[in-house]
């Protein structure tokens, strides 16, 4: 389904991105960071750390060193508390993130992954590619979400296409 190229150019992709939303958010006042926007999760720091709440969780069930997200699933919006301990947290496991694909082989990719849904308590099994890819998949789609909240705010959000990454990403 996927290989280690993809892995890594996705995990660039959202180091990027996130650098770009960053420059963008650290400037804004707390009204327009945690007002209710009419999106899914509400506020555009609610959907940060949304992202980064499960980007976590995903790790940790591939990385040993990531410690699972210990608050209530309902808890993620406030997951980081502030917005500074968001960027020092996201910019962390953007580089986690980076160790973890530049470490994989293709055979880590196949097989399946075997957890238990944090909502449910439910065991679940997925191929690997497809877990892998989800979690890329999950970050892209929240943060096509805190792009049209920072476009209502009249705010330039960032370049979003994939093939105007810059190379030394």
């Amino acid at each position: 389904m996927i290989d280690k190229g993809y892995v890594l150019t996705m995990a660039r992709y959202n180091a990027w991105q996130n650098r770009q939303i960053i420059d963008i958010v650290k400037v804004m006042d707390e009204a327009d960071l945690r007002g209710d926007q009419g999106a899914f999760f509400g506020s555009i720091l609610a959907t940060l750390n949304h992202i980064l709440w499960g980007d976590t969780l995903w790790m940790s069930r591939w990385c040993s060193d990531i410690v699972a997200p210990q608050r209530n699933f309902e808890d993620w919006a406030d997951y980081t508390g502030t917005l500074g301990n968001w960027e020092a947290q996201r910019f962390a496991m953007d580089g986690r993130i980076r160790i973890w694909a530049e470490t994989l082989s293709n055979l880590d990719l196949t097989g399946e992954l075997v957890w238990t849904y944090t909502a449910t308590g439910q065991e679940m099994r997925q191929p690997m590619g497809m877990c892998i890819a989800h979690m890329f998949n999950h970050q892209t789609h929240h943060r096509g979400q805190v792009h049209a909240m920072l476009t209502a705010q009249g705010r330039t959000a960032p370049t979003t296409d994939i093939v105007f990454m810059p190379e030394e990403n």
